[in-house]
């Protein structure tokens, strides 16, 4: 059975206040909806660090750390960005858990390899090893960003079995 969003926030909450952790997001192609919907629940400052938005390739460098040689051999919406822009959340904030996304929003900017709607997502847990997924989400920009961000917090309900 799906949960809604709000309860999956509600129950990763949960989950962060019971482990004592903080969490930050690195977003791209969200613009900042992952952290708008995770800090949309009260109490969110209990254990929500902060967001990173980096549309540009200079902004995943400078704010992330992300290698210039990684964006130049994958381009900006790959496993190796997203997992490099989750270890750069964690490493820059005071945040054990992650989740970082780099996608094709559309309505243009696709290509045929990488088209509008793919969409890369990592979640890094301090002493996990980083995970990574791809998925490819069908509709509008609006509707892409949507999927990803349920997509994100999806996976990080993953991280805790029990929730």
């Amino acid at each position: 059975m799906r949960r809604t969003l709000t309860t999956n926030i509600e129950l990763l909450a949960q989950q962060l206040r019971a482990n004592d952790l903080r969490m930050a997001t690195a977003e791209s192609c969200t613009g900042g909806g992952i952290a708008e919907a995770l800090t949309s629940l009260a109490g969110s400052s209990d254990w929500f660090e902060c967001g990173f938005v980096t549309y540009s390739n200079a902004s995943k460098q400078s704010m992330l750390g992300v290698s210039e040689q990684t964006l130049a051999d994958h381009g900006a919406v790959s496993e190796a960005v997203v997992k490099e822009m989750a270890v750069g959340a964690m490493a820059r904030s005071n945040a054990q858990l992650t989740v970082s996304v780099s996608g094709v929003a559309g309505p243009g900017g696709g290509a045929s390899d990488k088209p509008v709607g793919c969409v890369w997502l990592a979640w890094a847990l301090e002493g996990v090893a980083v995970r990574a997924a791809c998925f490819h989400f069908h509709g509008d920009r609006e509707s892409v960003r949507c999927q990803a961000i349920e997509a994100a917090l999806e996976g990080l309900m993953t991280l805790f079995p029990e929730a």
